[in-house]
């Protein structure tokens, strides 16, 4: 059921008919009270008159008689007067009603020597008549007294009056019951509707709803309650994203680490089973290229091998150093020397391919707390790959950080980084470089430098035209795990 048929049928209703009994009750009071007023001055008016009416018939004058019903017609409303024997005929009479009574009844008067009062109809005119017997001094009944009160005043209208006033009160009832019913429902129901549909969209995952902060107070309240509610919602859900994101961070970067320990076991145990075999062969390359009697040719081929073991040294000598996390002796750093001091290092590879760099740094540039050679390996590996990648002719280096997190971004316009190759950059051995001109470790190097600093490192397509790397590093140690912007 509704509220407010609700409250209509368990407060209006019951309190309308409390009211109806009560009104009924009153009505009736009325009525009563206004008839046995009427009977009591009828009766007393009678008492009066027949008091002289009883000495004038004991005289047998005719004169006091007349002029005592005459009297009778000064009283309010007395519009007839009539003195009969005991046999009920008439002896003097004025005004109406005469017939009110037959004989019988007026002998049964004198008879009883009692008094007697009805209300009686006659010709269209409604009566209250009283019998009263005239007795003499000594007891003995002469005649009969009646006088007739015309019943047109107040008296004859309360029955009217009982339905008006019924009638009133229905309306009346009827105006309140839908006065009530349109404030509820303008000032209470309908409110509480948009807060319903509001909570309805809400739940059917519109979270962007808020209700109209507007109506009555109590409303105004609620509904900045519900919005205060949704907004709280709201930043819950967007600290459960984040803390969802960084969960499925920390499981790719745990990933990750589990990758590189069991690589750096294995690259352990390659590097003791081989670095024996690849410094005699190293010697014994160095060794015959002394000799004299070898000729150029000979002497040059050497030389390559002894550059490819070198290369297999350094290659073992990475693998290990990917594979276990070391405890980074971090330092205040400038970021403007970081960057620099990387610019510097690949100058030479950035000239030879005629690539500009642009460098797009806040100013003053921030300081951080990390390990400024492990940093720079990383930006002059990037640098590096831009550089060597073909086609490209500019590279962009940008910052931007707030109070605990800096991000980087080194951005190319060259071919790119495939989509489906995106996810395996920092894989170890990966490459899209030629045989020979890569190790596929140098991204790896990257994502395992910045993980050790509490850091992210991400790719994505460049506005450029070709990649981009975005690294997210931590102002200090109490910002680790923070999320780049």
């Amino acid at each position: 059921m509704r509220l407010r048929n609700l409250i209509i049928l368990t407060v209006i209703a019951p309190l309308f008919l409390v009211l109806l009994i009560f009104s009924l009750v009153a009505i009736k009071s009325l009525e009563d009270n206004v008839r046995s007023r009427l009977e009591r001055e009828v009766q007393v008016i009678t008492n009066v008159i027949g008091t002289t009416l009883s000495h004038s018939l004991s005289r047998d004058a005719a004169e006091p008689l007349e002029e005592s019903l005459y009297s009778a017609f000064s009283f309010h409303r007395i519009y007839g007067a009539y003195v009969f024997d005991p046999n009920g005929q008439e002896i003097y009479g004025l005004g109406l009603g005469q017939a009110l009574f037959s004989p019988q009844v007026i002998r049964d008067v004198a008879e009883h020597r009692e008094m007697r009062a009805a209300y009686r109809e006659h010709e269209g005119w409604h009566y209250y008549s009283v019998l009263k017997p005239l007795t003499s001094p000594t007891g003995e009944v002469h005649g009969v007294l009646q006088v007739n009160r015309l019943n047109t005043g107040i008296e004859n209208y309360t029955g009217v009056l009982s339905q008006l006033a019924l009638l009133a009160f229905i309306i009346g009832a009827s105006g309140i019951v839908f006065g009530i019913w349109w404030g509820f429902r303008r000032h209470i129901e309908r409110p509480l509707e948009r807060l319903l549909a509001v909570m309805q969209r809400v739940e059917e995952g519109d979270r962007r709803q808020r209700a109209v902060v507007e109506g009555p107070q109590e409303y105004k309240r609620l509904a900045t309650a519900l919005n205060g509610m949704l907004d709280a919602m709201v930043e819950k859900d967007a600290d459960i994203e984040a803390r969802r994101r960084k969960e499925i961070e920390l499981e790719k970067r745990l990933r990750k680490s589990k990758k590189l320990a069991e690589l750096g076991v294995l690259a352990a145990g390659v590097a003791h089973e081989i670095g024996a075999p690849l410094t005699v062969i190293n010697g014994q390359a160095q060794r015959l290229s002394r000799r004299e009697r070898i000729g150029d040719d000979e002497r040059a081929r050497l030389g390559r091998i002894r550059g490819e073991v070198e290369r297999i040294v350094e290659i073992v000598r990475q693998l290990m150093e990917l594979g276990r996390r070391h405890n980074v002796e971090k330092a205040p750093l400038s970021l403007s020397e970081l960057v620099n001091t990387s610019c510097s290092l690949v100058e030479e590879d950035l000239e030879q391919n005629a690539i500009d760099l642009e460098l797009d740094l806040t100013s003053p540039t921030p300081e951080l707390l990390a390990n400024g050679q492990q940093l720079v390996q990383v930006l002059t590996n990037l640098l590096r790959n831009a550089a060597q990648a073909k086609g490209v002719s500019r590279v962009r280096i940008t910052c931007r950080h707030d109070d605990s997190w800096l991000t980087l971004w080194v951005e190319d316009d060259g071919p790119g980084i495939a989509a489906e190759n995106q996810s395996r950059v920092f894989d170890p051995f990966f490459t899209t470089k030629p045989v020979g001109q890569g190790s596929g470790l140098g991204l790896s190097m990257v994502h395992r430098i910045i993980n050790d600093h509490g850091g992210t490192v991400g790719v994505f397509d460049s506005e450029l035209g070709g990649a981009g790397f975005e690294v997210g590093l931590p102002l200090n140690d109490t910002a680790l795990g923070g999320v780049a912007k």
